[in-house]
Parts: C-alpha cells; sequence; structure tokens
C-alpha cells in the first residue's frame, strides 16, 4: 500500500494494483480500476515514484 493525502489533509493507503489513471487537472486526481477517484496532494510524479518504491519493497523479499 501507498500512503497519499487527500485534499482535506487525510492520509490514505491505496493500493497501487488498483490505480488505473493519474492525472493532474491542477488538482491529482487518481483513478482506481473500480471506477473511484481521489483527489489527492502529491503529484503525478510522486505517486509514479511511491508506486516503484513500494514495486521495489515487495519484489525485494
Amino acid at each position: 500500500m501507498i500512503e497519499v493525502t487527500k485534499i482535506n489533509d487525510v492520509k490514505i493507503l491505496v493500493n497501487p494494483d488498483l490505480i488505473e489513471i493519474v492525472e493532474e487537472t491542477p488538482d491529482t486526481v487518481v483513478t482506481l480500476t473500480t471506477g473511484k477517484k481521489i483527489i489527492i496532494k502529491e503529484s503525478r510524479q510522486d505517486v509514479k515514484n511511491l508506486v516503484k518504491s513500494y514495486r521495489k519493497e515487495i519484489f525485494a523479499d
């Protein structure tokens, strides 16, 4: 799971395997495979880096 911050400052954990699209419009909107959309404070690049770190951690074990 990756931790991101919703626009109202609430931190949540998101399963990166469910992320379908991350777009900046100018807010960062994460669309999940379920169709749910989450507006977050992190940038698109931040999300990319979080997912990469998560995957490295998972496959290192």
